[in-house]
């Protein structure tokens, strides 16, 4: 079949319009769990420090009648602390580019600007979970592995433990399946260390997993909507409801078990955006923020370490 000889068609035209949208779809991921989880504090140096308390362990105090009291030891404090991370992103538009008219955004500069916030958050977020050490040329932050306490993990073969008071990187350990067993292991753990951990935070992966655990085996059927709900958000263990937050960015083989309020990011400069000098025909802004994890008592963290 054929048009009728002479019919004009939009094949030979040459003013027809474009049909372009005036919406752009982000595909990229920009949740950031653990720093959205954390309290934002201050700093007021590039070494950020803190100090814990713990306390005299229990002991069966039983005195005789009238006698003299007597000091008891003290427990001194233990002093923490971590370095100062600077993140930035630099967003530059030339001037033709700012000037002509573009689909789904206004301004280009705007635009760019607003996604180069957005991907300094999930370097943020990339940071602040990392298996790092506090380092000072550049400067870096010690992420939540390399705050995972000896007493408070479980994890594969030949798995070494950070020494975060001696600034000494996990090695890590032999990758294995998560278990049900495992995140029981470490919550009696934690609680057995004095903590009281409310989240459980972990890779997409492993949150599949976790949906599986025989303590989450309860499933049920929405008849009228048609739906299996076969997905676990809450896990309660003998020692409290752990929240299961999956974390895209987090290394998959960790999972972090997580007090909340004993973890913060304290920052020395907060987000912020500073338009550059302009040595040409370009406009360039820079997003920056520096800042460090405060991770304030290890011990009230753990994980399950190595997973495959």
């Amino acid at each position: 079949m054929a048009a009728p000889t002479n019919t004009f068609t939009s094949t030979a035209a040459v003013g027809n319009r474009e049909d372009l949208t005036d919406v752009i779809y982000r595909i990229s991921p920009t949740e950031t769990p653990l720093l959205s989880l954390a309290e934002r504090v201050k700093a007021e140096n590039t070494l950020h420090e803190w100090q814990t308390q713990a306390l005299a362990a229990p002991a069966d105090n039983a005195q005789v009648e009238g006698d003299d009291a007597t000091a008891d030891a003290a427990v001194p404090t233990v002093r923490l602390g971590n370095r100062t991370q600077i993140s930035r992103k630099t967003a530059r538009v030339s001037g033709t580019q700012d000037a002509v008219n573009t689909a789904g955004r206004k301004k280009e500069l705007a635009y760019q600007v607003s996604l180069k916030s957005l991907e300094l958050k999930r370097d943020m977020e990339f940071a602040i979970t990392r298996n790092s050490v506090a380092a000072t040329s550049p400067r870096k932050t010690r992420g939540m592995v390399g705050w995972m306490d000896a007493a408070n993990v479980n994890a594969g073969a030949g798995y070494v433990a950070p020494d975060y008071i001696n600034n000494v990187a996990q090695t890590d350990g032999t990758q294995r399946a998560f278990t049900e067993t495992q995140l029981k292991d470490v919550a009696q753990k934690i609680f057995t260390s004095g903590g009281n951990p409310n989240t459980l935070m972990l890779g997409p992966t492993q949150k599949q997993t976790f949906s599986t655990f025989l303590g989450n085996s309860t499933r049920f059927d929405e008849g009228e909507d048609k739906k299996v709900v076969a997905a676990t958000d809450i896990y309660v263990t003998d020692f409290g409801a752990l929240k299961a937050v999956p974390n895209r960015i987090q290394r998959p083989r960790d999972a972090f078990v997580i007090e909340n309020d004993k973890v913060a990011v304290a920052y020395l400069r907060p987000l912020q955006k500073t338009p550059l000098a302009k040595t040409g025909d370009s406009e360039a802004v820079m997003l920056l923020a520096e800042y460090a994890l405060e991770n304030r008592a290890p011990t009230a963290h753990g994980g399950i370490l190595d997973l495959s």
